[in-house]
């Protein structure tokens, strides 16, 4: 069956579709239910994170001679088709003796090689909400039906391994195949000129209502924004998604005299490298822009070694704080960021930028964006 939820993207209405972290919570539904009720469910259906509900037919669902009940969910991406799209997600079921829920990879999902990601090293490369999303739908079927042992769970994905080979895991350091991912559940449509129409149209209502913006990527940056307190400065924010050049650009043709950028490191530190369209198939300089600016501090072979070889921002942020490096790197990269901008903008409005870590917080500033903070605090009082 169809997922029939769509988002508007300009004048266009794009169908949403679902995570594989979904598809495996749903496998492992169907697993459950035959292992511990003996019954084939004709349909599987469970709220994601993000509050959707997916209802789905499984692809197969039968118990081997050995006991194991096995289900499998065809990955659907909507109108953001990807590598995954149409994959089949498959859990594998077992009773163990002991209580609790054992949850692994199989065939075809990748182990994490490189320290900095979502799980550690030699763990599959499930995600952590996908885990949780997988256990609760093993503990709910439980319940149901009174059963108070143990589950071990495999996930696996046919033809994982090639599929990983066109996405960013090995450069990530996960090896073997795809990653089982998903916050919300819920895969939303990135037809590029379609989400670049509706950010020109969020621009324009905010310069009605204001001569400021503020500029972040998404979910994540909205989040900062909150944390900081700054949503409550009386300034519109727009979410501009991988397209920081393009909203630029728009926010020019528009009567805006200041405008704050607030994002990840892991997106924005590939400004300092003059990269404006930050997805990951454009461009990903993230490692070699904290190694050459490591470099100019002093950073010896070594330090630019592991620079070059972590798997994320962060990663790269822990290699700095233990060798000292952290305050000067970032102020050279904060300074090559605001010449970007500056370059961008074309003396259009006054911009700067904040740069933030979910698991260090604030990493820094540059000067005009305290500088617009610093006003901005001060007219609001």
């Amino acid at each position: 069956m169809t997922f029939e939820h769509y988002i508007r993207s300009g004048q266009k209405l794009l169908r949403c579709g679902y995570t594989t972290g979904t598809c495996a919570a749903l496998a492992v539904q169907g697993a459950v239910t035959l292992l511990l009720s003996g019954r084939i469910p004709r349909t599987l259906k469970l709220v994601t994170p993000g509050g959707l509900t997916v209802e789905v037919t499984p692809r197969s669902c039968y118990l081997t001679d050995g006991g194991t009940a096995v289900c499998s969910v065809e990955k659907d991406g909507g109108d953001d088709a990807d590598v995954t799209d149409g994959m089949e997600i498959v859990a594998a079921v077992n009773c163990v003796g002991r209580a609790g829920v054992v949850i692994d990879g199989g065939p075809g999902v990748g182990r994490v090689t490189k320290p900095g990601l979502d799980q550690p090293v030699g763990a599959a490369a499930i995600n952590s909400v996908p885990r949780r999303m997988i256990r609760e739908q093993a503990l709910g079927v439980c319940r149901a039906c009174g059963y108070t042992g143990g589950l071990k769970i495999v996930i696996s994905v046919p033809r994982g391994e090639e599929a990983a080979r066109l996405t960013f895991n090995p450069n990530l350091g996960v090896e073997g195949g795809i990653s089982i991912l998903g916050t919300s559940g819920i895969v939303e449509p990135m037809s590029r000129q379609a989400l670049i129409d509706t950010i020109e149209l969020e621009l324009g209502q905010a310069a009605e209502a204001s001569d400021r913006l503020i500029l972040t990527p998404g979910n994540y940056g909205l989040d900062f924004l909150k944390s900081q307190g700054w949503n409550r400065l009386g300034v519109p924010v727009v979410k501009c998604s991988n397209f920081i050049g393009d909203a630029l650009d728009i926010a020019a043709g528009l009567p805006f005299a200041e405008v704050l950028l607030a994002g990840h490191i892991g997106k924005l530190v590939k400004l300092a490298g003059g990269v404006m369209n930050t997805h990951s198939r454009n461009a990903d300089c993230r490692r070699e822009i904290f190694c050459a600016h490591a470099a100019v501090c002093g950073a010896d072979a070594g330090l630019c070694r592991a620079l070059m070889e972590a798997a994320t921002a962060d990663a790269c942020i822990e290699l700095l704080d233990r060798s000292g490096l952290r305050r000067p790197v970032m102020e050279g990269i904060l300074a090559a960021v605001q010449r970007s901008l500056d370059h961008r903008a074309a003396g259009a409005y006054q911009i700067g930028a904040v740069l933030f870590s979910s698991r260090f917080g604030c990493l820094g500033a540059t000067e005009d964006a305290e500088t617009l903070l610093r006003k901005w605090r001060k007219q609001q009082k």
